[in-house]
């Protein structure tokens, strides 16, 4: 939206956000207030171990969900970053709690899905908050 005589503009990405909630069958879901909750701690051992569960996933979009999140966090949602890069590393063998952390992502873009971009005249303003958690990746630390 553009507001000429103010000099402002607003990107917002509300309506690709509904249509990623309504391809993954999540546009009733209940909205959240944070991108990742802690009870996630997502680990590789958590991914399946045999060729049963890994077909049982190949059904599930897994990628097709976090490439939908890349593009909302590159354009108009950084504010999902974290979660993102989180679910992302599991991306070649995904298991059912990454599943859940998906679906937990995309019940906050619902929640957040009017969030938008706005450049003006007026002082620049940019809000942030980090909560670093090196201990947080299970595999790794």
């Amino acid at each position: 939206m553009r507001d000429r005589k103010n000099k402002r503009l607003w990107l917002s990405q509300e309506k690709y956000i509904k249509k990623v909630l309504d391809k993954f069958n999540m546009k009733d879901a209940k909205p959240i207030g944070t991108p990742l909750a802690a009870h996630f701690k997502l680990s590789t051992k958590l991914c399946p171990s045999n060729d049963k569960e890994k077909e049982e996933m190949r059904k599930i979009p897994y990628a097709s969900v976090v490439g939908s999140f890349m593009y909302a966090m590159v354009c108009t949602q950084p504010n999902i970053s974290y979660s993102v890069g989180v679910v992302s590393r599991f991306l070649t063998n995904p298991g059912k709690q990454n599943w859940q952390a998906v679906k937990w992502i995309l019940r906050y873009l619902k929640g957040t899905s009017h969030y938008c971009l706005c450049f003006g005249q007026d002082e620049t303003m940019l809000e942030g908050f980090i909560d670093a958690d090196m201990a947080g990746d299970m595999d790794t630390k």
